[in-house]
């Protein structure tokens, strides 16, 4: 897979903010970013999978079974 390149602008205090939790993790700010966002794009892919299983066996049979 290849890569491109994203340049944003960004406020100098959500910058600082990223730097600080790029560096506790001993990351680079642009591989924290990018961790960031593959997170949050699979939670959006999973989200919509379990509201597709929901559709699929109906939302009271899946909160049924949580139940018992």
């Amino acid at each position: 897979m290849g890569s491109t390149v994203l340049s944003l602008r960004i406020d100098g205090e959500l910058l600082d903010r990223l730097k600080q939790h790029a560096a506790k993790r001993g990351m680079s700010v642009q591989d924290y970013v990018v961790r960031t966002l593959l997170r949050d794009d699979f939670d959006e892919r999973f989200q919509a999978a379990v509201e597709e299983t929901e559709k699929f066996y109906g939302a009271e049979e899946v909160t049924a079974r949580e139940v018992t």
